[in-house]
């Protein structure tokens, strides 16, 4: 039957990944026994996957839509398979792969989940109906939790909730210093629906809609203009006349496209390093236009930011340039209304970084890219979890690049914004307003935290102690006085 044809051929290309001797590719082969295994719920016309009995059920299944609070345990999840888990039945997942700072572990903290990622052979060695605990703010998990430890972890989930309600009240409250600076606190987003939880979480604008996730898990058929357009629009008109960023497509390294066809010798090849977004987005000018013509289509509808990822060449710029017009050009030659929309370059390059006075000259606005540019400053994979303890925020030569952009957009009176998770970690909202950053977009989860924070920050005194963490040999130490 089909379903047996299926798990042959699954068995027979299995074993054409384990034969792989790049690791990364070799692991691949997770994504598809994922596919696989939804095709035969399909099939079978299961609706969600099944579970097994919860302790203290005796039935062999049970309604998914019980109390019961379920947690995934999986070798890896990609960042398109977050894109599902908002209506999944699980409360939280753990995974064997990954780091810290991954894009999947990046979007789940945007999306609120707990999760524990790189925990090397969870999938292995935890069994179905075990009790788990996942405290993603410490990134431990831990299997079969004695009573006094439940007892500790609901009291801090009670903790947890007391704090939550207690940052809503400053919603309304304007992110403004003890000295008087105002400061812009923006969200992230990845989803046109998620500027609810923007507006929600106080957020004055988007600062990164990450469009990407419109073209991920569609089995290889990419949006078009019109889809793209409705997108888009649904994005700005959500967020009720406050200023929406639109990051053009950013895919490959940890956020692959199944459309990407696979080149001779490409399996030796790091993805980080190689074509991927504004590379990848040149390399096919007919799908960047029709972007570009979606987003400036909808830019009609409300104020829109076009975010242009991963600069770090002349050419790249002036080709980039040149596409934005030409995308203008055709909008103007079929009569179709379109607004105009201020351009901003991502840093997330060091190549970018120290050649700023290039990207002032062409571009109305910056933002730092802080995920990227810590990975590729320390030459680190952020998504390798055997060296994500390498991953520094505060590595001197990171705070140099970060201080020097910020320096130079204020100086040239440009705007300069911070959209990584540096934005979003209250540890680091001292140094970034001390360092002279008055723009912040995060995670809406987020923003009330650093809020908090700013209210009680006083810039002019932050300015010296700033100057301080940046010529320190050990910036860590001070930070944490």
């Amino acid at each position: 039957n089909a379903e047996w044809a299926l798990t042959t051929q699954l068995e027979m290309i299995a074993r054409q990944f384990d034969e792989m001797e790049d690791p990364y590719l070799r692991e691949r082969k997770a994504d598809l026994e994922q596919v696989v295994e939804r095709m035969l719920r399909v099939m079978r016309g299961v609706a969600s996957p099944v579970v097994a009995t919860p302790p203290g059920r005796n039935d062999t299944l049970f309604d998914a839509t019980v109390d019961v609070p379920l947690v995934l345990v999986a070798h890896d999840l990609s960042p398109a398979d977050m894109l599902q888990f908002k209506q999944s039945v699980f409360a939280g997942f753990v995974t064997d792969g990954g780091g810290k700072n991954s894009h999947t572990a990046i979007v789940a903290r945007s999306m609120d989940i707990p999760a524990v990622v790189g925990a090397r052979s969870a999938s292995h060695l935890i069994s179905q109906d075990d009790w788990v605990v996942i405290d993603g703010d410490a990134g431990v998990l831990i299997v079969d939790p004695s009573p006094i430890l439940l007892a500790e972890y609901g009291f801090k989930q009670r903790q947890g909730e007391v704090e939550r309600e207690r940052l809503a009240r400053l919603k309304h409250t304007p992110a403004v210093t003890l000295d008087g600076q105002k400061i812009e606190l923006l969200a992230n987003i990845e989803q046109p629906e998620d500027a609810v939880a923007a507006l929600k979480a106080g957020a004055v604008g988007v600062g990164l809609f990450r469009t990407e996730f419109l073209f991920m898990g569609r089995n290889g058929k990419l949006p078009d203009e019109e889809e793209q357009f409705q997108a888009y629009k649904r994005a700005v008109e959500g967020m009720q006349g406050l200023p929406v960023t639109i990051r053009t497509v950013d895919v490959g390294a940890d956020k692959p496209l199944d459309r990407t066809p696979v080149r001779s010798g490409e399996d030796h090849l790091n993805p980080a390093l190689g074509l991927r977004a504004i590379r990848w987005s040149l390399a096919d000018p007919a799908m960047f236009l029709a972007q570009l013509r979606a987003i400036l289509r909808a830019s009609a509808f409300g104020p829109i930011n076009l975010l242009i990822p991963m600069l770090a060449h002349a050419s790249e710029i002036r080709q980039t340039l040149a596409l934005v017009n030409k995308a203008r050009a055709q909008l103007d030659a079929r009569t179709q209304l379109h607004g105009i929309v201020r351009l901003g370059a991502m840093i997330e390059v060091p190549a970018a970084a120290l050649t700023i006075p290039l990207f002032l000259r062409h571009f109305d606005f910056l933002s730092i890219g802080t995920n990227d540019l810590i990975q590729y400053t320390l030459a680190i994979d952020r998504a390798d979890e055997a060296v994500s303890h390498l991953y520094d925020p505060v590595h001197p030569a990171v705070l140099q690049l970060l201080a020097s952009t910020i320096a130079q957009a204020r100086a040239q009176g440009k705007g300069v914004s911070v959209c990584g998770e540096m934005a979003g970690d209250v540890g680091m909202t001292r140094l970034l307003l001390g360092l002279g950053l008055r723009s912040f977009s995060m995670h809406p989860s987020q923003i009330l935290a650093v809020k908090q924070q700013i209210l009680r920050c006083d810039t002019t005194k932050l300015a010296t102690w700033a100057q301080t963490v940046l010529t320190a040999e050990d910036p860590a130490a001070l930070m944490a006085d």
